[in-house]
């Protein structure tokens, strides 16, 4: 009884010790690092320009390296977007413009094309493909007299106005993340790297422009002129008249986009090269006594 003791307690600490120390080599899967890079957004005011009216962005991410080929990630994104018809849609004589912060939360997957390491010897870089969803908010400000005012109070669109049945836009959401980047591991600890992605909304309020004008001179009595200057700016500006009521202002039936590109680098911490031995069966060598 005292032996079978003595193996159960031999074998437990074994156990402990194993697990111990695999535990130590997997903290080698953990990254933290830094992302740097531009934002833009497509929508009314950008209907296709990829990249128009870039603006700074930068955050920070999370990576967990489920095997060579499979990751986890997280990000905390922070960033703006702008546009406007004169600048980055042609000329439209509608004459919108628009401008918001950006800040986002993303947990994604990452599917490495080639298998990716670490490890002296072993493949070190490969491009990759990551797919998600993101927590996002924004808040899209125009300017008039050189002050900038919030457009979502405003209801530029007749939000809140008996007869028009449209209520104010969220300025939070969930968006779908999704793109491809490369990374390029080195010296053990470190990972620097590209990465472009876009991001699927199911709001088209991004520019505060979707559906239809709605009567200028109700906006003006019942609200205010600085609203009925801001559903329509080109009538105040140009001296055009003003759109009539039920003519599309936007396109309700798309949503918008918004994306971020950026360099990336991480630091994987706690890493241990030499603890390879634990995840590989060794071969035991049985021979004769001498």
């Amino acid at each position: 009884m005292n032996q079978k003791r003595l193996l159960m307690k031999r074998i437990t600490l074994l156990i402990c010790i194993y697990f111990s120390a695999l535990q130590l080599c997997l903290s080698q899967v953990s990254e933290i690092g830094l992302c740097v890079g531009g934002s833009f957004y497509i929508g009314e005011l950008n209907p296709s320009g990829m990249f128009a009216k870039l603006q700074p962005a930068g955050g920070a991410m999370y990576r967990y390296n489920f095997s060579p080929r499979w990751a986890f990630k997280s990000t905390v994104m922070f960033g703006s977007m702008e546009a406007s018809d004169a600048e980055t849609n042609g000329g439209d004589p509608r004459g919108l413009s628009f401008r918001s912060p950006l800040s986002e939360i993303a947990a994604e997957m990452e599917l490495n094309f080639l298998k990716l390491y670490n490890e002296p010897g072993k493949n070190y870089f490969s491009p990759y493909l990551f797919a998600g969803v993101s927590i996002y908010s924004f808040n899209p400000q125009a300017k008039y007299k050189d002050k900038w005012y919030d457009l979502q109070p405003l209801g530029t669109e007749g939000q809140g106005l008996d007869g028009y049945n449209r209520d104010r836009y969220a300025l939070t959401g969930i968006a779908i993340p999704f793109g491809l980047g490369f990374r390029f591991n080195f010296l053990y600890y470190y990972s620097i790297g590209f990465e472009w992605g876009m991001r699927k909304t199911f709001t088209d309020y991004l520019d505060d422009v979707s559906t239809t004008y709605v009567n200028h001179t109700r906006l003006n009595t019942e609200r205010s002129p600085l609203v009925e200057y801001f559903s329509d700016p080109a009538a105040t500006n140009e001296g055009r008249e003003y759109h009539e009521e039920g003519t599309a202002r936007g396109n309700d039936q798309t949503t918008d986009w918004y994306s971020f590109a950026n360099l990336t680098f991480s630091f994987k911490f706690n890493y241990n090269h030499g603890c390879n031995y634990l995840t590989k069966s060794p071969k035991l060598k049985v021979g004769k006594k001498k």
